[in-house]
């Protein structure tokens, strides 16, 4: 495996290959030296063209951690803000010979053919609205922590799946992994072909008691043009989870940032069932399993005079 661009592009082994990594790197996070050398001389270029948080910090740190160069491109302060393109960008990024390029764009399509320009190894930290691979699958990382294995888990995904990257690909990182997904929300925030990601569809919450896990999308009205409810108001009474309407056995997860009081009561996200601290921890460690498995994967010999050390062993 080259690139991580889609979750489709992915089989179930393949999924349990960078699963099965995660919790090498979780004892790596646990000690006091956090550092292994499986990427050192090794450059990756971060270049994000829309502003993140979780998302571009977790992998500049699992590269990091992973003894990787980091090189980190914002597009406002770049080039980029002077009308540079995304090739000219990536072109004049090839002259420090990245061994990875980690791309967040506004356009769908971005990555797939950023991969076809370079010989770096690229990963899609989210692309417009089509795909968000690494969050899939620190979620599904997550659930696996969890509760164990995924096949039969009935997830209900509620929000703004019309302009959600995530939604798109959990719902077919959960499905490969056996459970049974479900999406919600009003009419017009529903994509008209979404059941054929492998979902089944509803307009309200009724029925939500059947879930095991609830899966809360928040509102992207930075990809809104109009209005797509009467009132946040509105959509709050009608689809916010609150105490009320979560159930005992439930958890809930939220891939962030959280609109608290919108799509979620502030007490649902530190009650007990609550995923969603859990879910930025598995970030780092599920990222380093990415790098790895692109960069490294079954490899453990290093050209040169010098052995790599086991995952396990400091730098």
């Amino acid at each position: 495996m080259k690139d991580l661009i889609s979750i489709s592009d992915l089989s179930r082994d393949e999924v349990e290959a960078i699963l099965e990594r995660d919790d090498s790197f979780v004892e790596v996070s646990e000690r006091e030296i956090k550092k292994v050398p499986a990427l050192r001389g090794k450059t990756v270029v971060t270049l994000f063209y829309e502003s993140s948080t979780r998302t571009s910090s977790s992998f500049e740190l699992a590269a990091k951690r992973l003894s990787a160069d980091v090189v980190s491109v914002k597009a406002s302060g770049s080039a980029v803000d002077k009308g540079e393109s995304l090739k000219d960008t990536v072109e004049t990024l090839s002259a420090y010979g990245p061994a990875a390029i980690v791309l967040r764009h506004p356009s769908a399509g971005a990555a797939r053919l950023l991969s076809q320009w370079v010989d770096a190894s690229v990963i899609n930290a989210g692309d417009g609205m089509s795909q968000h691979p690494s969050q899939a699958l620190l979620d599904v990382y997550t659930l696996r922590s969890r509760v164990g294995s995924l096949e039969g888990l009935k997830i209900w995904i509620v929000g703004d799946v019309l302009h959600s990257r995530v939604a798109r690909s959990n719902i077919q990182a959960f499905g490969l992994m056996g459970a049974e997904v479900t999406v919600a929300g009003p009419p017009t925030l529903i994509p008209l072909d979404v059941e054929e990601l492998g979902c089944r569809v509803e307009y309200s919450l009724d029925g939500m008691e059947e879930a095991d896990v609830v899966y809360l999308l928040r509102m992207q009205n930075e990809r809104m043009e109009g209005n797509f409810v009467p009132s946040l108001r509105e959509y709050a009474r009608l689809f916010q989870l609150n105490e009320q309407r979560l159930g005992p056995r439930q958890l809930v997860m939220h891939p962030g940032p959280v609109n608290r009081g919108v799509e979620i009561a502030p007490s649902v996200i530190d009650c007990e069932q609550s995923l969603i601290a859990d879910q930025v921890a598995a970030g780092l460690v599920v990222r380093m399993a990415i790098f790895y498995e692109l960069l490294v994967g079954g490899d453990t010999v290093r050209t040169g005079p010098e052995p790599v050390p086991t995952i396990g062993e400091p730098a």
